[in-house]
């Protein structure tokens, strides 16, 4: 059975997200400066549909966590940036069109049943039973392989409350956003141990993968 595996960029002073998030700035005021080290990455535009890319240690590491994963959980703000009924939801179908750049079950946590919603390549379920059954399902539909827990900042909180999580990738970018969305701001003094698996320092970002001490 494959890992659990939650994976996040986070800037210097540890937001996830700018302040003010909006539909045209889904991650804040300033907060698209986080993805900056991903951007050029031919692991990130190629499944966007973009041509070329840049190669070299920082492609090998996304690319590995892509090959890795087989199922994905997200919570509803990362989904659409929504929280009410899905009928007043202005971006229902979420952020990245008719063909997302997933290209395998993703799991979408949310207060308000829906059916799924079947796009190219990718298919988003609704699970309105909490975090532990989204995890549930998406281990089922990974068979072997990981689930990656995408985000929010507050989604990995309440896996890390839940014990739900065995490995952490930390992506920090080297930006400060004064304000917005911290990650670990939910999490309960309790929070497991860890310990550091693996560091990659690139111009652009520092990547540290920790594995939790059981």
């Amino acid at each position: 059975m494959g890992k659990v595996v939650a994976e996040i960029t986070i800037s210097l002073d540890g937001f996830a997200a700018g302040p003010n998030p909006t539909l045209e700035e889904p991650l804040g005021q300033g907060g698209d400066k986080l993805h900056e080290w991903a951007y050029p990455l031919k692991s990130f535009r190629e499944p966007h549909g973009l041509p070329g890319g840049e190669t070299g240690p920082d492609d090998d590491l996304l690319a590995e966590s892509v090959r890795a994963t087989g199922a994905v959980v997200m919570g509803r703000r990362m989904f659409s940036g929504g929280a009410g009924p899905w009928e007043d939801d202005a971006n229902a179908n979420g952020w990245w069109g008719d063909e997302p750049p997933f290209h395998k079950p993703v799991f979408v946590l949310t207060h308000h049943a829906r059916k799924p919603l079947v796009l190219e390549g990718t298919t988003f379920t609704f699970v309105t039973d909490g975090l532990g059954s989204a995890i549930d399902d998406a281990r089922a539909a990974a068979a072997e392989q990981d689930v990656l827990v995408a985000g929010g900042a507050e989604t990995i909180d309440q896996g890390m409350n839940a014990r739900l999580v065995d490995e952490l990738q930390l992506h920090i970018a080297p930006v400060l956003l004064g304000s917005g969305t911290r990650l670990f701001d939910g999490v309960t003094p309790e929070l497991p141990r860890f310990e550091v698996a693996q560091v990659l320092e690139s111009p652009l970002a520092t990547h540290i993968h920790y594995r939790v001490v059981k």
